[in-house]
Formats: structure tokens, C-alpha cells, sequence
């Protein structure tokens, strides 16, 4: 284990609304903790049918198929914010707007493995990319979406907002 990728970052590495996410990873090696949740994915949603899949716990909330789509959309995005700032680029990056990505993804015509699918290679593409970065790399910081964040900042948000969301699909979605 590589002590940076263990030190968990400090309050100033990311805005204030990634806290509660940052919160749910456990201590230790972040990479085994984005490894770990490709298989948190399989496992929760391995034996969930089709039907279930397309349907949501309430009126105006995701189905479980554009949960996945949207964690897959968020994780592409932190990985894009932390490729640009480790590379030392100073350029602001702009927030994004998830509701409105949900309509053109076309989640109702894909298939729940398919999203699994792709939520995995995502995942695995992530930790590559983090797997990758000099040490000196996971200190630099830039703005994204108006707010300064760290790339271990990052790597430590991009593995909590997907435990977020599956403790939402236990909880909400599969009761329990």
C-alpha cells in the first residue's frame, strides 16, 4: 500500500458538499476502495430482474437503471476533472447539470447488464488512470465546478458518491 493513496484528504481539498461522500469511504488504500466497488455493483445487482430494474421506489426518482447510468456519467466526469488538474492544467471546469444527462442516455432501451457492464469499465478505466499518477500528482489542485478540489480529493469523492448511491439502492430501492 502507498502511504498517499491511504491519506485521506483533508477539508480544504474539496468543496463542502462532498463531505457526507468522502465520509462513507473506509480508511485505507483508496484504490482497493474504487476496486471494491465494482464488485459492490455485481454483487447488488447481479440477481435483480429486468422489470425491477426499470423501476423506481417513488414518483419522480431513477429507476435503478438510471442509477447506474448516472454514476457511471458522474464517474467519467470526476475522472476527466482529475486527468486535467493531475496533468496541471490550470483551466476551470464547469459543474454539470445530472437531470438533464439523464433524458438523451437512453437508459429505457439498455439492457441492466449492459449498464452493469459499462458501470464496471468505468470503474476499471478510473482506477487505472488513478493507479497511474505520480505521487506528487494527487496533491494539485483546481476548481471544477466553482469550488477547489484536489485530485485526491477527487479519487476519495468519485469512490463515496458510488457508495452513496448504492446505499440508496439497498435501502430504497431492494428494502434492505
Amino acid at each position: 500500500m502507498t502511504t498517499h493513496r491511504s491519506l485521506r484528504p483533508a477539508s480544504d481539498e474539496f468543496a463542502p458538499f462532498y463531505a457526507p461522500y468522502i465520509a462513507k469511504v473506509p480508511d485505507g488504500d483508496i484504490l482497493a476502495s474504487l476496486a471494491h466497488g465494482s464488485e459492490e455493483v455485481a454483487d447488488l445487482f447481479g440477481g435483480v430482474s429486468e422489470e425491477v430494474a426499470g423501476s423506481a421506489y417513488a414518483e419522480g426518482k431513477w429507476t435503478l437503471k438510471e442509477v447506474l447510468q448516472h454514476c457511471a456519467d458522474a464517474e467519467r466526469i470526476f475522472a476527466y476533472r482529475a486527468l486535467r488538474i493531475a496533468r496541471g492544467d490550470g483551466t476551470e471546469l464547469p459543474g454539470w447539470d445530472e437531470q438533464a444527462y439523464m433524458g438523451p442516455a437512453g437508459v429505457g432501451r439498455r439492457t441492466l447488464p449492459s449498464l452493469m457492464a459499462e458501470l464496471g469499465t468505468v470503474r476499471h478505466a478510473t482506477v487505472s488512470l488513478f493507479d497511474g499518477l505520480p505521487e506528487e500528482a494527487w496533491a494539485r489542485r483546481g476548481i471544477a465546478n466553482r469550488s477547489e478540489v484536489s485530485v485526491r480529493g477527487i479519487a476519495w469523492i468519485t469512490a463515496g458518491h458510488l457508495i452513496h448511491h448504492l446505499n440508496i439502492v439497498r435501502e430504497r430501492y431492494l428494502g434492505g
